[in-house]
């Protein structure tokens, strides 16, 4: 069953992603820019590298060992921070993160997925009718925008705890004023060193 279990999990996640795409009237604009490219993509947590291809027409997930465009190693928990291209390079000096390849393969995956915007009204018009579905695709807009809002005040309030009550993170204003010190520290350092210069000569 072990052998079995990543197999299922390509073959379940291929389905979610091909009707996502079907659902996305610009899915074959967004898949044009990743066409012919792989990403290998192996989770400390898990045995299996698992490597994401792109078609024409759909995104493909299989589990094999050959060379891929791109290959990304990490964790679960850092796998979550990858949808902020902001954070890479931070990712990568803590050692949390490993790439391989070219990065910008990883980046346009990245950007596939995030900007994929299936039509749930259209698909729910079939079942519930025209009226319930635009009022639960209109609720169900409402609640993303909601959680997308209070995620971002979780943020901040964490960066903010880490800032102001633990202090264990400065402030850009607070680093700009070390930075400003640690300036006029080195103008200082050279001046005196001149001047030591100029004596021992004289």
């Amino acid at each position: 069953m072990l052998n079995l279990l990543p197999q299922l999990i390509c073959a379940a996640f291929e389905k979610a992603l091909q009707k996502l795409l079907a659902m996305d009237p610009a899915a074959e604009r967004l898949l044009s820019s990743v066409q012919g490219k792989q990403l290998a993509v192996k989770l400390t947590e898990l045995p299996w590298r698992f490597v994401l291809s792109a078609s024409e027409h759909q995104l493909l997930l299989n589990q094999h060992q050959e060379p891929a465009d791109c290959e990304i190693c990490t964790d679960l928990a850092t796998a979550r921070q990858l949808s902020d291209p902001s954070q890479l390079t931070r990712l990568i000096k803590q050692d949390k993160l490993c790439i391989q390849g070219d990065l910008q393969v990883a980046q346009k995956f990245s950007q596939v997925l995030q900007q994929l915007d299936p039509d749930w009204q259209q698909e729910l018009s079939v079942w519930l009718g025209d009226a319930l579905a635009h009022k639960l695709a209109t609720a169900l807009k409402q609640v993303q925008l909601l959680l997308q809002h209070k995620l971002a005040e979780l943020q901040q309030q964490s960066v903010e705890l880490l800032q102001d009550e633990l202090q264990t993170s400065p402030s850009r204003a607070e680093y700009q004023q070390f930075q400003q010190g640690l300036t006029a520290v080195q103008t200082r350092l050279e001046q005196l060193s001149r001047q030591i210069k100029t004596l021992q000569e004289s």
